[in-house]
């Protein structure tokens, strides 16, 4: 997928996001997500962050983080994050930022289309909401989170299977298949719990059990 299209697909799911967030009431801000510890509200904040984080950031960030891993470190970070936003200034940053095409130094551009397709699973899929994800856009996604699996804690479980999309051209992996959109690939590459009553295979068997 070249550049263009990769910053569409991003756009176009920032504004999605945009627009179920703007639906919810203030109770549903305050829900929990798929994400151990976040509400609706963290995973909004941190979503619209990506663009907003420059190389004047990152000293402070690692500064106030010494000593602690990558996953503790973007746990620490969304939690201030949020605590420091409001609804409405979470929802002008979407406004303000929904066509950058910025994201945090040190990663690439793909990894702000990560972030708006997994975390508006994980914001929506709690609260009983459906959307879908461009099957192309999950395929990219995927094989940037199969890259980052160390940091993800999904390196075994990947080892372990081969993913088949059922909507799209891609496969991977090796050993007992897990089958399905790959949408759901995308988040069971992730460490998330895929619909169930989208996915079948043999591989289910070693994925692991989760909330």
């Amino acid at each position: 997928m070249d550049k263009r299209d990769l910053w569409r697909h991003i756009h176009a799911e920032r504004a999605a996001l945009a627009a179920l967030l703007a639906d919810l009431d203030e109770e549903e801000w305050r829900r929990d997500t798929l994400c151990p510890g976040w509400t609706v509200h963290d995973v909004a904040a941190h979503v619209i962050s990506t663009p907003q984080v420059g190389w004047g950031q990152l000293p402070g960030m690692m500064a106030r983080n010494l000593g602690r891993g990558y996953n503790a470190m973007i746990f620490r970070e969304v939690k201030r994050l949020g605590a420091r936003e409001t609804r409405e200034s979470i929802l002008g940053d979407f406004e303000r930022y929904a066509t950058s095409t910025r994201h945090v130094p040190t990663t690439t551009s793909v990894e702000p289309l990560i972030d708006a397709l997994l975390h508006h699973q994980d914001i929506a899929r709690p609260l009983g909401r459906r959307h879908a994800m461009a099957p192309d856009a999950a395929a990219v996604a995927a094989d940037r989170v199969r890259r980052l699996a160390p940091l993800m804690g999904t390196s075994r479980l990947l080892r372990s299977v081969r993913l088949v999309a059922t909507d799209i051209d891609w496969q991977r992996g090796k050993g007992p298949s897990v089958t399905g959109p790959m949408q759901e690939l995308l988040m069971l590459a992730s460490g998330r719990a895929p619909d169930p009553d989208l996915v079948s295979g043999e591989g289910l068997a070693a994925v692991p059990s989760r909330g």
